[in-house]
């Protein structure tokens, strides 16, 4: 499991080029401002092995959601309400963590899978720089099929109880958290998408 913080990144670059990143839990303080996102020298990226769905931790009972807010791409607020009735892959990550970035891309295709059966993903980025900086980010990766989801205060990863970045959080139809995984995962294998048909209902 990989897992980072803004704080860990600027520590830990020695750590993401052997493929590894500590967890830490720093929420309950906003985290140093990282202007650029992390990035490794030319051919040298950093591995990172994606987990299978198995790495998934099922919430038994079915949790209640706090009542948070997405912002969208205009700096709207979209409360979780407007998912009702649609499963929900709610991820939580930022431009400058690596293992995040990893697992953008089996995001991508589980958002375009998972949209005929009502499985929205709704990845909400901690980036400060807001929407541009996700825009252009997801623009140079040929991410077209994930939507701008901001959380630029971390106010929704910090009542989600989040201990760091990635943090996936799968929804129910009822609005309600059925399975919580940490670090990067590969969403687009069929496993994860027949285990997520069953969480969500």
């Amino acid at each position: 499991m990989q897992v980072t913080t803004r704080r860990a990144a600027l520590v830990s670059v020695g750590a993401l080029a052997a493929g590894t990143v500590a967890a830490a839990a720093v929420w309950r303080k906003p985290a140093p401002r990282i202007a650029t996102p992390l990035a490794a020298p030319a051919g040298e990226e950093p591995e990172v092995k994606l987990e299978s769905i198995a790495a998934l931790k099922v919430t038994e009972p079915p949790r209640p959601m706090p009542d948070i807010h997405l912002l969208d791409a205009e700096g709207a607020p979209h409360g979780l309400a407007e998912f009702a009735g649609k499963g929900l892959v709610l991820n939580l990550w930022a431009t400058w963590c690596v293992p995040c970035v990893a697992e953008l891309p089996a995001l991508a295709e589980l958002a375009r899978r998972g949209a005929a059966e009502g499985i929205v993903v709704a990845p909400l980025s901690s980036d400060r720089g807001g929407a541009e900086v996700v825009k252009r980010f997801y623009a140079a990766h040929g991410l077209q099929a994930l939507p701008v989801w901001l959380d630029p205060k971390g106010e929704a990863a910090r009542a989600l109880g989040a201990r760091g970045i990635p943090t996936t959080l799968v929804i129910d139809r009822q609005g309600r958290e059925r399975g919580r995984l940490e670090g990067s995962a590969d969403w687009a294998s069929e496993a994860t998408l027949a285990r997520l048909r069953e969480l969500v209902g």
